[in-house]
């Protein structure tokens, strides 16, 4: 393992961070702040409690976990698919680093960057409402894992996409539109009972769900379940991921 490259491309890849601090920190703090805002007032006026938690409370783990999920895909499809925009990929394939020590670096930079801005929301949140988080370990888990898989996602988004409209595509179209039916600022208990079958086919409700569970310890969906589903989806990216490697799909493009 070529422990040197890998801390090269994390080193550059966190720098990179730093330069466009504004961009890649402080706006998508800004944006879910104002999430905040704007759905804590106009809808906590109207709804007290979900299952016991104020519902300003109540929403702070779907807003982390939509910026997360946005900020893991977007960090790691940018991150792989600029330096194959503008040639320099083929630095990092003759260098004698493996296809594994590339992914390790580019997908645990775009992670990093993503629980930094859900750890800044998270303490962003305790100065709107009391919270709690009853398994804080579990919390951490939550993150983390979600993290690594959707940067592993935003990974391969960025191999496929040949162009920048491809490269906002998944993330504006699918992953936003997904975090916000899978219960960010609701339960789906609230829904009807059809709705609710239909909402269990969302990948996303599994870790909302889990991840409300580490703050409150009530979830939609048993924390087993959420738990098995994130590993699910991380496999099923690995896999994907091997593939790519194993026939040079695109990387080169």
């Amino acid at each position: 393992m070529n422990f040197h490259a890998i801390s090269a491309i994390y080193r550059f890849e966190m720098a990179r961070t730093r330069r466009t601090l504004f961009q890649s920190i402080v706006s998508p703090v800004l944006s879910t702040s104002l999430y905040f805002i704007v759905f804590g007032a106009a809808i906590g006026s109207r709804i007290s409690e979900v299952d016991g938690v104020s519902y300003g409370a109540f929403i702070v783990p779907g807003l982390i976990m939509l910026s997360l999920l946005t900020q893991s895909v977007s960090n790691a499809s940018f991150g792989i698919y600029f330096p194959r925009f503008t040639g320099t990929i083929y630095e990092v394939l003759s260098a004698p680093i493996s296809f594994l020590e590339i992914v390790i670096a580019y997908v645990g930079a775009a992670a990093t960057k993503a629980m930094l801005v859900g750890v800044i929301i998270l303490a962003t949140a305790h100065l709107f409402v009391p919270m709690t988080i009853q398994h804080p370990v579990w919390m951490l888990l939550f993150m983390v894992l979600t993290a690594i898989t959707f940067s592993l996602l935003g990974f391969i988004i960025g191999i496929w996409a040949d162009n920048f409209e491809k490269l906002q595509f998944v993330p504006l179209l699918i992953i936003t539109p997904l975090a916000f039916l899978g219960g960010s600022f609701y339960s789906i208990s609230m829904l009807p009972p059809v709705w609710q079958t239909v909402t269990l086919f969302n990948p996303v409700v599994y870790l909302i769900s889990g991840f409300r569970w580490s703050f409150y310890g009530q979830a939609d969906v048993s924390v087993g379940v959420s738990l098995a589903m994130t590993f699910l989806f991380l496999s099923i990216c690995l896999a994907v991921i091997a593939w790519i490697f194993k026939t040079g799909w695109r990387l080169k493009a």
